[in-house]
């Protein structure tokens, strides 16, 4: 990734000094219609800023949707409204020699490259189309051409925007609708899914209202306003001003919010590059300045959850997003990017560990209720039984309990209950039979336990209790929750001696 000019730094929040300095402000315009349904794209109002952004910073865009969901219109529109010489090329079908042209020596020894109408010399906007279906030794050929505007080692002077689409990728784990699988569509190398600085998903057809669906089928063919090209242009040269002014003002907040989501999104199974962050960074403030420049003010907290959404590589890549933990990791940062430093909340919501996070804020008693629960709630739902169980033991022992808020506490009661009340068993199991096995293997576990230990009456009513809810299906179901159980209480006897 070229090397940019917002530097970011390790301060989580603006110093005082810039946070009293005046944010940009600007007058809202009289109206502010769509630019691209201008331009005959409809319904596409919730990401035209990502959109208008990625076109501001000259960014690489990947866009990925279904067939039929506007993805070539779209750009192909865009370029027209522009007035970019552009190539369109479905990369399912492309050899190199139609990008560079033949080469043919030249008098010095030297290739030069016999160019043709469709190669890429001179063009100021390529379009990849279909790159999940590219060959990988072709898409390895690309990826300067995305990254560096190179092609040969060559700086293509001319070209600006770099644009590819693709379908949803085909995952082994994939349980969509079969007629949505697209069993040519590969996910693409995490390495030139990263060069993509947005990832743009497009609405399906069922997101759309009925009014845009119908405005989709009356104006499919209809040719773009003039003016939306006029205004389109206007923007991109205005806009620049505007991201300027933006970055100075906002770059260190972005900063420590990039900083922590990326945290937060780790500990979700998404990891990002420290390419990514600082692409993160820029997308943040472009998207923002189109906000501010459309609609005369903005959300900050909205531009940066808009950004997150759309810039995520591994959308175009082998792993799933799931877009509740995408959301989850956002508010938390965002929150926790207005926290000081130094705040014991802070440090807290930043341990990825559920088990020492939940042990952490029983430590600390200046965490509001409603912040103690949500920690104490996560941290339950992401342990498993056993460690669950013990966790519950933990908070009533201590006298945790009694700072969650009524929800979260019958929750942890629920679990303590199953430990403290003794539990009873009357089956009739065939002998050999699976359940026999478990049971025997409670009984195992049951005798080797230190007689006299505190703990013990209670791992006994667990794994009754476990058992009699058929929640132990085999004999290592067994082990796993007796290890878990005995962990998790170490480790909690460890930070609250």
């Amino acid at each position: 990734m070229p090397a940019t000019k917002n530097r970011s730094r390790n301060t989580a929040r603006p110093t005082r000094r810039r946070q009293t300095r005046r944010k940009p402000r600007l007058e809202p315009p009289a109206s502010c219609p769509s630019i691209l349904e201008g331009l005959g794209i409809i319904g596409l109002e919730a990401i035209e800023p990502v959109i208008l952004a990625a076109l501001i910073t000259e960014e690489p865009l990947l866009l990925i949707g279904t067939h039929g969901t506007g993805k070539s219109y779209l750009l192909n529109r865009v370029s027209h409204a522009l007035g970019l010489e552009s190539r369109h090329y479905n990369a399912s079908l492309l050899n190199y020699d139609d990008l560079v042209g033949y080469p043919l020596p030249n008098s010095q020894g030297q290739l030069d490259y016999v160019q043709t109408p469709a190669s890429i010399w001179g063009a100021q906007a390529v379009f990849l189309d279909e790159i999940s279906r590219c060959r990988p030794d072709l898409q390895n050929k690309l990826f300067p051409i995305i990254h560096e505007r190179r092609v040969q080692g060559l700086k293509l002077d001319r070209l600006v925007y770099r644009w590819s689409a693709m379908n949803p990728p085909l995952r082994d784990d994939e349980e969509d609708d079969p007629q949505e699988r697209y069993h040519g569509s590969e996910p693409l190398d995490p390495a030139l899914a990263d060069r993509f600085a947005f990832v743009i998903e497009m609405p399906g057809w069922d997101q759309f209202t009925t009014e845009q669906q119908e405005q989709i089928i009356l104006r499919a063919d209809s040719d773009p306003r003039d003016e939306a090209g006029l205004q389109l242009r206007s923007l991109l040269t205005s806009c620049h001003s505007v991201l300027d002014r933006v970055r100075d003002e906002l770059s260190v907040q972005v900063a420590g919010y990039v900083r922590i989501v990326a945290a937060m999104l780790a500990q979700a199974g998404l990891r990002l590059s420290p390419r990514r962050t600082a692409i993160l960074l820029r997308n943040i403030l472009a998207v923002h300045a189109v906000r501010l420049l459309r609609f005369g003010s903005g959300d900050l907290n909205e531009s940066a959850w808009l950004t997150v959404t759309h810039s995520l590589p591994h959308r175009a890549t082998e792993l799933r997003v799931d877009p509740i933990k995408v959301l989850s990791a956002h508010r938390e940062a965002w929150s926790l990017a207005k926290l000081d430093q130094h705040d014991p909340l802070r440090i807290v919501l930043l341990e990825p560990d559920p088990l020492r996070k939940a042990l952490q804020a029983m430590q600390i008693s200046s965490i509001s209720a409603p912040d103690f629960s949500t920690i104490i709630a996560d941290s339950l739902a992401s342990l498993p039984n056993g460690a669950r169980h013990a966790l519950a033991a933990e908070l009533f022992e201590s006298g945790a309990a009694g700072r969650l808020v009524a929800a979260v506490a019958d929750e942890c009661g629920e679990l303590y209950g199953l430990l403290v009340k003794p539990q009873g068993v009357k089956e009739q199991v065939p002998a050999r039979s699976v359940r026999h096995r478990v049971w025997q293997s409670i009984e195992q576990k049951l005798a080797a336990a230190p007689v006299g230990d505190s703990d013990t009456p209670m791992l006994t009513n667990l794994l009754v209790a476990l058992f009699v809810s058929e929640e132990l299906s085999t004999e290592t179901d067994v082990d796993t929750v007796e290890s878990a159980w005995r962990s998790t209480r170490d480790q909690a006897k460890g930070v609250t001696a």
